[in-house]
């Protein structure tokens, strides 16, 4: 298990230049835009505009903080307006953002299509977690309140991590808030 502090993450421009962006984590370790696997960050969007274009990648979105936006992918609008809903596009779509009235804070998940399947899970109680299957990874990250991995003893707070990969006993996650639980399969053309 690996955990990943908030406050030792800095804010890199977007891919267009458009906001800035905190990697929570990637995979492989310190992979760049161009060869990630999966990677997953926050990033702070305080003005309208086109979100940078990902070839072969699929996207999650989670509005986390602010009153949201209406990103057009592909001509279609799509309002994300409700905090904590997952919301997928592909990377490659062109994509544009409006805001709903205001800068607003994201999740932001995209895994290599063929090589990698991401699921995002939304908690605000207990639960069991572990990267239950082989070749499976899974991110927790708190996104309001804290959280405290029983067993181990870790707290979590506000938009910390902890990485579990499959060699990871189960643990029990008890979350004070909203976290994010993501769980990442390598697909078989990614072996």
């Amino acid at each position: 298990m690996r955990v990943l502090r908030a406050d030792e993450r800095p804010a890199v421009p977007w891919k267009n230049g458009g906001g800035l962006t905190r990697e929570v984590a990637s995979a492989p370790d310190q992979a760049g835009m161009s060869d990630f696997v999966w990677r997953v960050s926050l990033a702070d969007v305080a003005e309208p505009g086109p979100f940078s274009r990902f070839e072969g990648v699929d996207r999650i979105i989670t509005l986390v903080e602010g009153p949201g936006m209406v990103l057009t992918v592909d001509g279609t609008a799509h309002t994300v307006a409700e905090q904590y809903a997952p919301f997928p596009f592909p990377g490659e779509a062109t994509t544009d953002c409006r805001l709903l009235g205001g800068p607003l804070v994201d999740f932001n998940v995209m895994v290599r299509r063929g090589r990698a399947a991401a699921r995002v899970e939304i908690v605000r109680d207990r639960v069991a977690v572990s990267a239950s299957a082989p070749e499976s990874t899974l991110l927790v990250v708190v996104l309001d309140g804290s959280a405290v991995l029983e067993t181990s003893g870790l707290a979590l707070d506000r938009f910390d991590g902890a990485l579990i990969t499959d060699d990871v006993q189960e643990e029990t996650l008890k979350v004070t808030g909203v976290a994010a639980l993501v769980t990442f399969t390598r697909t078989t053309e990614g072996k």
